[in-house]
């Protein structure tokens, strides 16, 4: 057995397995892979199987933080030193997980790392990732520390889909893990011709205010009083009536948000029970 798990949840993503899974199998520094597939119905979960892929086949889309944390569970069980995340359209190059694993070793500080995120021709990063570098990246390419994992949980179910890496980060921060990019590394996410309608971008700035809600590190009381403002300004800037009746959303999603936020806070007997 390796000592990384290479974890890839999927759902019709069957155009991109091969590249996926081959760079996994070509990594210099040797992995495991266990793919979770989301009840996918383009042929996948056969795919995998005949190419001699471990895979849990789920009844229905969990979404992405559920399925990763069907494949977390499994690294600690097995006993892995370090998981990595890889999105089903991203693949890495021969020696991303071993210059990551060794800053890992190197620096005992960090809990999570990220290589540099590329576009296909690995000349220019991946545009999202190139706008929140350095203090924010995808878990399209995240290598977790196992003590990590066991100190700070799996993604919340606050966030079924976008939000759960952000939330993540921000509880590892707040358990005293550095997170960071590892600059001499690089791995690719092919995501640059998928278009991101209003609606979408809207959405994700509810999700960002559920995000710094959830934040253990900020103050809960302000950010209940304060991000309904932001989204209303945001809504303003944008013309967005979709972000405006967000707002009732949101404030009905407090109970949920700050109950998980409490839980996110623990440690010891009281940690994190999102495994």
């Amino acid at each position: 057995m390796a000592d990384i798990l290479v974890i890839i949840v999927t759902y019709n993503g069957l155009k991109w397995m091969e590249k996926a899974v081959s760079s996994v199998r070509a990594s210099e520094r040797e992995a495991d892979l266990f793919v979770v597939d989301n009840a996918s119905t383009d042929g996948t979960p056969d795919w995998l199987e005949e190419h001699g892929v471990e895979t849990d086949r789920m009844m229905a889309n969990h979404g992405f933080g559920a399925a990763n944390n069907i494949g977390l569970r499994l690294a600690l069980e097995r006993g892995y030193k370090f998981v990595y995340l890889l999105n089903q359209d991203a693949w890495l190059l021969p020696d991303t997980l071993g210059r990551l694993a060794a800053f890992l070793e190197a620096h005992p500080a960090y809990g999570v790392v990220s290589p540099m995120q590329m576009k296909p021709d690995l000349a220019s990063l991946d545009v999202q990732f190139a706008r929140h570098y350095p203090h924010f990246f995808p878990a399209a390419h995240w290598m977790i520390r196992r003590e990590c994992i066991e100190k700070v949980g799996g993604f919340s179910p606050a966030f079924p889909h976008y939000g759960e890496d952000i939330n993540f980060l921000d509880r590892a921060r707040f358990h005293g893990f550095q997170c960071g990019v590892v600059d001499s590394a690089r791995a690719v996410h092919d995501r640059d011709r998928r278009p991101r309608p209003k609606d979408y971008r809207m959405n994700l700035k509810l999700i960002s205010a559920k995000a710094r809600i959830s934040d253990p590190s900020r103050v809960a009381f302000i950010q209940t009083l304060w991000q309904p403002v932001v989204l209303l300004a945001m809504a303003a800037k944008n013309l967005s009536w979709r972000l405006v009746r967000s707002i009732p959303e949101l404030v009905r999603s407090y109970p949920e948000l700050l109950s998980l936020r409490r839980v996110s806070r623990g440690v010891g007997q009281d940690r994190p029970t999102f495994l």
